[in-house]
C-alpha cells in the first residue's frame, strides 16, 4: 500500500498542496499526517504506536516506531528519509539524548537533518513524538557545518533546503565542557552566539531569520531573555516567534534557540496587522518567499486594556484563530493556505474540546499539526482583574 500511495502522489500536479495520509496511520484529530507543497513536505508529530496500536516499553523501541511512522508519511509522499531537513523531538521521560542519537544514526546514517529536542509534560497518547520537514528536490539539500563542530554527530547544525535554512537547537552552555553560566542573561547570550556562528557558516545573519523558537525553563526569566534577544534584531522587523516554556532541556540547559532563515533577504518581508504595535521581540508573521511563518498566538485581545478574558479553552481558541487570521489576511491569505501548525495546550485532557473548535476552521484536508502540553497545567482561575491564564497557543505556516 505504501508504494501505491506514493505513486498516486507523484502523479499529482507539482505545484498543488496535497494531504498525505498513509493507510496504516490512525489520525486522532483534525489534522493531516503530512502536507505536500510545491517545495516541502510537512509531517505532523508522529507517535510511538505501531500498526497494531502497541507502544514498546523501552525508549529506543519507542523512537524506532516514531521514525517508522515518520518514514511512512515521507515515503507516501514519494520521498525518502534522505529528504528530511528538520526534525523536532518531544520527550516526556526526561531529555537523555543518547538513545535518541543511536536511533537517529540508524535512520539518518549520513548527512542527518537538523534537530531540536525538548522535554514536555504530556503528548497525545504517546510518550515520544517527532515532527519533520522534508524538501522535495534532494539536489537542493545541503548540510551546513560550522568550523569546529563534532564530526559524525547524530544531527546537523543546519540544513539548507533551497532558499531556506533549518537550524538545530543551540543551548546556553559551553559545547565543549557543558558548563552553564550562573547568570541567565549570559546563558541567553551564549545560545545566541552559537546560533550566530551557524548562520555565519551558511553565509547569512540574524537579519535573515524568519522564525525562531526560544525554548526556556523556569530558570530563565522571560524579561531577561527578551532584553538580550531584542539586541540582536531590528526593532519592528524581528522574526516571527513561538516562545515556549518547557519542563526541561538536554544537558541541563535552560535556554534553547532553533529556527528558520531565508538565504535571500530580498525574499524576506515582515507582516504586521494594523491592530498590533511594532515589537522588539517578534513580528506577527514573516514571509520567506511564498511561505508565511506566523508567531504563536493565544486568546489575547490586543490593544488597550488587552488580556485574556475567556474562561474556557474553546472560547480562548476562537480568539486565537481570530488573531491568526489578522496576520493571514494582512498577507492576503486565509486558513485554506495553512499547511502546518503547532498547538500548545495548558491541559491535554482538553484535547477533544480543542479539536472540536479547531476543526471548524479547516476543511476536509486540514494542515499537518503537532500538539503538546509543555508544562504542568496552570489551572483556570482568573486574576483579581478578571484576566484568565493562557489555555492554548498556536503557531502556523501558510503558503500562498
Amino acid at each position: 500500500m505504501r508504494l501505491i500511495t506514493a505513486t498516486l502522489c507523484l502523479t499529482c500536479a507539482f505545484g498543488a498542496v496535497k494531504p498525505i495520509t498513509p493507510p496504516s496511520i490512525k489520525v486522532i484529530g483534525p489534522y493531516s499526517p503530512g502536507i505536500l507543497t510545491e517545495d516541502f513536505l510537512y509531517v505532523s508529530g508522529q507517535g510511538a504506536k505501531d500498526a497494531a496500536g502497541q507502544i514498546p516499553p523501552d525508549t529506543e523501541g519507542q523512537l524506532r516506531n516514531v521514525l517508522e511512522n515518520v518514514r511512512m508519511v515521507v515515503e507516501a509522499a514519494g520521498l525518502t528519509m534522505e529528504h528530511v531537513v528538520y526534525t523536532q523531538v518531544y520527550l516526556t521521560g526526561g531529555v537523555d539524548e543518547a538513545p535518541l542519537d543511536r536511533v537517529f544514526r540508524k535512520y539518518f546514517p549520513k548527512a542527518p537533518p537538523a534537530r531540536s529536542t525538548i522535554n514536555v509534560v504530556k503528548l497525545p497518547a504517546t510518550p515520544v513524538e517527532i515532527s519533520a520537514v522534508a524538501v522535495r528536490d534532494l539536489s537542493r539539500r545541503t548540510v551546513v557545518t560550522p568550523p569546529g563542530n563534532e564530526a559524525g554527530a547524530a544531527f546537523s547544525a543546519a540544513v539548507r533546503a533551497g532558499d531556506r535554512l533549518y537550524l538545530s537547537g543551540v543551548f546556553g552552555r559551553d559545547p565543549n565542557t557543558g558548563r552553564i553560566p550562573e547568570d541567565p542573561a549570559e546563558q541567553v547570550r551564549l545560545a545566541l552566539s552559537h546560533l550566530e556562528r551557524t548562520l555565519k557558516a551558511a553565509g547569512v545573519g540574524f537579519a535573515n531569520m524568519v522564525f525562531v523558537n526560544p525554548y526556556l525553563t523556569g530558570n530563565i526569566p522571560m524579561r531577561v531573555m527578551n532584553e538580550v534577544y531584542a539586541g540582536r534584531f531590528e526593532f519592528g522587523n524581528t522574526p516571527a516567534r513561538a516562545t515556549i516554556q518547557v519542563a526541561a532541556l538536554p544537558g541541563g540547559a535552560n535556554i534553547e534557540f532553533t529556527g528558520i532563515a531565508v538565504m535571500d533577504l530580498a525574499r524576506r518581508s515582515a507582516v504586521r496587522p494594523k491592530n498590533m504595535e511594532p515589537s522588539a521581540t517578534a513580528s506577527p508573521c514573516v514571509f520567506a518567499g511564498d511561505a508565511l511563518f506566523c508567531s504563536a498566538k493565544s486568546g489575547f485581545i490586543p490593544g488597550q486594556h488587552g488580556g485574556i478574558y475567556a474562561a474556557t479553552v474553546e472560547t480562548q481558541l476562537r480568539q486565537t484563530m481570530r488573531n491568526l487570521l489578522d496576520g493571514l489576511e494582512e498577507a492576503g491569505l486565509n486558513f485554506s493556505n495553512v499547511v502546518a501548525s503547532n498547538v500548545y495546550l495548558d491541559d491535554l485532557d482538553e484535547f477533544a474540546r480543542m479539536n472540536g473548535v479547531y476543526a471548524e476552521y479547516f476543511g476536509s484536508a486540514p494542515p499537518a499539526r503537532t500538539t503538546v502540553q509543555q508544562l504542568p497545567t496552570a489551572g483556570h482561575a482568573p486574576s483579581d482583574k478578571g484576566i484568565y491564564p493562557t489555555l492554548e497557543q498556536i503557531s502556523i505556516i501558510a503558503v500562498r
